[in-house]
């Protein structure tokens, strides 16, 4: 299991996890509940430049569409190709096999995402 204390998380129901200049990007268990099942998952090209606060991709669900935004500016160097192959890994497991995006970033960048504390009291939610 994932240490969720360990990630940063977004108002937009993101999280991250920063190894050096990678950050692996997935949505929260929160919003995979609120979403639903997932369906379909529309993730930016490896090698495309992704803004932090701008939309990236889209995830589909039975229930609605949600967009997908970058929480951090930088280059998309993996997809989860796993998940555009089987959507339902997002609600199976959204911290692990679920993980939709790597992006190269400024790690320091990170700094300005929220702690897990500030993400449950954001949710109101322990989720």
């Amino acid at each position: 299991m994932t240490d969720l204390d360990a990630l940063k998380y977004t108002a937009e129901h993101e999280w991250v996890a920063v190894s050096g200049t990678t950050a692996t990007v997935g949505i929260t268990d929160y919003a995979a509940e609120k979403l639903g099942d997932v369906v379909y998952v529309d993730l930016p090209a490896v090698g495309s430049a992704v803004t932090a606060d701008q939309v990236c991709g889209e995830i589909e669900s039975t229930k609605s569409v949600g967009e997908l935004y970058a929480p951090l500016t930088g280059e998309v160097v993996e997809i989860n190709d796993a998940v555009v192959d089987d959507p339902s890994l997002v609600n199976a497991g959204p911290f692990g096999d679920g993980w939709l995006i790597r992006i190269e970033i400024d790690p320091a960048s990170a700094d300005a995402l929220l702690d897990r504390a500030a993400y449950v009291a954001l949710t109101g939610s322990d989720q």
